[in-house]
């Protein structure tokens, strides 16, 4: 007797596991229906998420998958015009956005895995 239901389904919002994380600190995520990905980076031993767009002119922040922060993994970088944004709260410290901020978004870390908060599945 086989089993059709193989698959492990994951919970509605869910963007990425800690792990993936742990190789570049940083991980982009498509979402079905959303006009953009989001980015999930490691803070402290959490987690924070961003819309990846950046407030300059609209275009992601990576050219390459997953690599969105500079060498001290302190700043998200957008490769359009070299915006630098804190990890910490999405505040863009040089560039041509200065002062302006990624759009946070809120997220529930369970069990070692990143999820949506219920509020942000509906946007």
């Amino acid at each position: 007797m086989t089993n059709e239901n193989t698959a492990v389904t994951k919970r509605a919002g869910y963007l990425c596991a800690l792990s993936d994380l742990e190789a570049t600190g940083a991980y982009g995520v498509e979402r079905e229906g959303a006009a953009f990905g989001t980015i999930v980076v490691r803070f402290d031993a959490g987690a924070r998420a961003y819309v990846n767009r950046c407030p300059h002119i609209g275009t992601p922040l990576e050219l390459f998958a997953h690599n969105f922060l500079d060498e001290t993994r302190q700043q998200l970088v957008c490769v359009t015009h070299g915006a630098r944004f804190n990890v910490d709260d999405g505040v863009c410290t040089s560039g041509p956005c200065i002062a302006d901020k990624l759009r946070a978004l809120e997220i529930d870390v369970q069990g070692g895995e990143v999820f949506l908060a219920p509020a942000q599945l509906k946007e």
